[in-house]
């Protein structure tokens, strides 16, 4: 008979699925809410008066949000079709990379929108510095914030 082995308390986490959980219950309404809207935003009067750059670029915008609403739920999808999962950990590394680049995905269609919806209302140039600056926060928030206080932690 093999001895119970002693797990760590990371090795521990990599079965628990909670952090996951609410973390995609923090992501996913929002990729909702931004896919909704723009579901609906071809069928209002003015869209057809658009013009052809920003059409493509509401087409870009809704591809990256239909992709970042596939990637946030396919870890919740894979597991109930996987059920009973042999490999935890594992199942969670693959699952982690999936939230990642949904959130990835998330955030280009959040800084398109947002070019989309100011370059509408106060024209080209606004539009693009206002995305750069909601490029800037996302990438400072989302991405460099965690990373440097990984390193100094």
């Amino acid at each position: 008979m093999s001895e119970p082995r002693d797990y760590d308390a990371e090795e521990r986490d990599d079965g628990d699925f909670s952090d996951m959980l609410s973390e995609m219950r923090i992501l996913l309404p929002g990729a909702q809410m931004l896919s909704a809207f723009l579901i609906i935003l071809p069928f209002n009067t003015g869209f057809s008066k658009i013009v052809h750059l920003e059409k493509q670029l509401f087409l870009a915008t809704f591809l990256f949000s239909l992709a970042s609403l596939v990637l946030l739920s396919a870890p919740a999808i894979q597991h109930r079709l996987m059920r009973p999962l042999k490999d935890r950990a594992g199942f969670k590394r693959v699952a982690t990379r999936q939230i990642v680049a949904g959130a990835f995905t998330l955030a280009i269609a959040l800084v398109l929108g947002t070019n989309l919806v100011m370059s509408e209302v106060f024209g080209l140039t606004i539009g693009l510095i206002v995305s750069a600056l909601m490029a800037v926060l996302i990438l400072c928030a989302w991405w460099l914030l965690p990373l440097w206080l990984k390193r100094r932690i």
